[in-house]
């Protein structure tokens, strides 16, 4: 039987995460961590197990939030050398992700770089939201950088970080009022090359629509005239929830 996710995030993962770090930074208590997490974790869900990983590993990191950061971003090891292994591989680093999107709201460049570090790995599809939030307009210059990088997993990171009704994540209240700056990003990416961006733009597109059926609709018209291949794939999946309730586009 198939292990759920949340049974993922136990004393094994504490002992390669600790591992990890500890290789890095010899200070870290390896042993510690590992059995602070195997005695806490069993009664947990998956987001309070993340969330106690988290926090016995920012309790045995330097105070000094932007060493601590450096201390992470050398442990995180090689990045995805394509487009799947985010949760099968990268799963054990989404502590360190949590810790990012807890903690870093101080140290807001310094936790930018180390979401995009995260997202060639694991994701920080959630851990951005916080920045988002609070400092919109220097994150969303950054989510614009991301949008042109060569790597499809930071440029997903684009497009799932502003979804405004992204699954499992806190949800993004002033885009879901006003999606422009999220359907900013879409417009980018609405024709990349990887078939994984595009599904998160479809899928952020899917979104905006629960909230402003028109305005989707005059955005897809919008893109109809001369659309790539692409581009078209984005339109008919991100219109999914339009067409299901009978909307014409």
């Amino acid at each position: 039987m198939a292990k759920k996710l949340k049974d993922w995030f136990d004393r094994d993962c504490a002992v390669r995460l600790g591992g990890a770090i500890a290789a890095q930074y010899g200070a870290f208590d390896a042993q510690g961590y590992a059995a602070e997490v195997a005695r806490g974790v069993a009664p947990l869900a998956l987001k309070a197990r993340v969330g106690l990983m988290s926090e016995a590993l920012r309790a045995r990191l330097p105070a000094d939030y932007s060493a601590a950061a450096a201390i992470l971003s050398a442990a995180l090891g090689p990045p995805l050398e394509g487009e799947v292994g985010m949760f099968t591989s990268g799963y054990w680093l989404m502590p360190v992700a949590r810790l990012v999107e807890d903690h870093g709201g101080l140290h807001r460049e310094t936790s930018l770089d180390l979401c995009e570090a995260i997202t060639q790995r694991h994701t920080a599809e959630y851990a951005i939201r916080p920045y988002l939030e609070q400092h919109p307009s220097e994150t969303l210059a950054r989510v614009h950088r991301w949008a042109g990088h060569p790597n499809s997993h930071v440029r997903r990171l684009a497009s799932e970080g502003v979804r405004p009704r992204l699954p499992w994540a806190r949800r993004l209240s002033a885009f879901v009022e006003d999606p422009a700056p999220a359907l900013a990003v879409a417009a980018r990416l609405r024709a990349d090359p990887s078939a994984y961006v595009r599904k998160s733009v479809a899928n952020l597109i899917n979104d905006v629509s629960k909230d402003h059926p028109g305005r989707v609709v005059d955005l897809i018209r919008g893109w109809q005239a001369g659309a790539s291949p692409e581009t078209l794939w984005v339109m008919r999946h991100g219109t999914r929830t339009l067409r299901k309730h009978g909307v014409k586009i």
